[in-house]
């Protein structure tokens, strides 16, 4: 597997011209405003959201640690470019995008028990705060991204976000949306709560209140570093669809062993993930994980688009 893995990202390293844009899917009955519908999958992927569920009771768990070494001398070579805060969030949300171009099954969602795809678009959650202050106001943001973006093209959309979402006085949809929802008394909340939960069920939720959502997506993605504090295991939420949540720690240096009993330290991050087990097989997971890892051994192709974007199955 390791050594398809490397060809693969090999061979993205050598693309020189855009991916041609996917032709747009129609839409069929049973596809909902954020995703297709997956009708010509194994029995088992269709049975076992039955036997599951709830998101929280299918989430498996993922601990890895990454040496930075490139990875730092990525982000500095970026930097020196102009991309002003380029780091680590940006090469992260960069390597997640090229992977799911190689395996679209990790950006699939489940609702009402059965499995959709987002298809060719990548919606990544993020909340931040509107000022760097312990007392600021914090807000989600949600960013779409192409399976064919470079690592450029994630640092200007997710920029641009961030910039937009710290105007003065900025009103986010999700924080009109939430503000309405407390002005509903308790009783009266829980059971309106209850209602969007059986419209998103049948796929009746409309796009703009989806597009809203911070429980809606591809993935949710934080940091811990910026608190100066290892990662956590965050659990999925029940409500929505967000399969996937990343989280990851600050910088921390290491002592180690060269093969000829030389210490050398070198520096390191850990990043865990929370997955939601039904929307693939074991084998994607795992061959998911480990490309995502070359990634920051080998930074520099993500500054070209894949040769290739993969498209899921039917």
């Amino acid at each position: 597997m390791k050594k398809k893995i490397a060809q693969e990202v090999a061979n993205a390293a050598e693309a020189k011209t855009a991916v041609p844009a996917l032709p747009k899917r129609k839409r069929r009955f049973g596809d909902r405003p954020d995703g297709y519908r997956l009708r010509s999958l194994q029995p088992m992927s269709k049975v076992s959201p039955y036997i599951m569920p709830n998101r929280s009771g299918a989430s498996v768990y993922f601990h890895e640690s990454i040496e930075i070494t490139e990875a730092e001398n990525y982000i500095r070579k970026k930097r020196n470019q102009g991309l002003k805060g380029f780091g680590m969030m940006h090469l992260l949300l960069a390597a997640y995008v090229r992977v799911v171009s190689q395996r679209p099954q990790i950006n699939r969602f489940l609702s009402g028990q059965r499995v959709y795809t987002h298809y060719d678009d990548i919606i990544v959650n993020l909340t931040i705060k509107r000022e760097l202050t312990l007392d600021a106001e914090e807000t989600i943001i949600k960013m779409h991204f192409s399976p064919s973006d470079t690592a450029e093209d994630i640092y200007r959309k997710l920029q641009k976000e961030i910039d937009e979402n710290r105007e003065v006085n900025p009103d986010s949809g999700f924080d009109n949306t939430a503000k309405i929802l407390n002005f509903i008394p308790g009783l009266m909340l829980k059971n309106a709560v209850w209602l969007l939960k059986m419209f998103d069920y049948f796929g009746w939720l409309p796009k703009k209140l989806l597009d809203v959502s911070p429980f809606h997506g591809s993935m949710f993605i934080t940091s811990m570093g910026s608190l100066g504090i290892p990662p956590v295991y965050h659990h999925l939420y029940d409500f929505g669809n967000l399969p996937i949540f990343l989280s990851f720690g600050a910088k921390y240096k290491k002592t180690e062993l060269k093969e000829d009993g030389t210490p050398v330290q070198r520096k390191y991050i850990d990043y865990k993930i929370v997955c939601d087990e039904r929307i693939c097989d074991g084998f994607t997971l795992a061959s998911s994980f480990k490309m995502f890892k070359t990634f920051f051994r080998n930074p520099h192709v993500l500054d070209e688009a894949p040769e290739t974007v993969h498209r899921d199955v039917d």
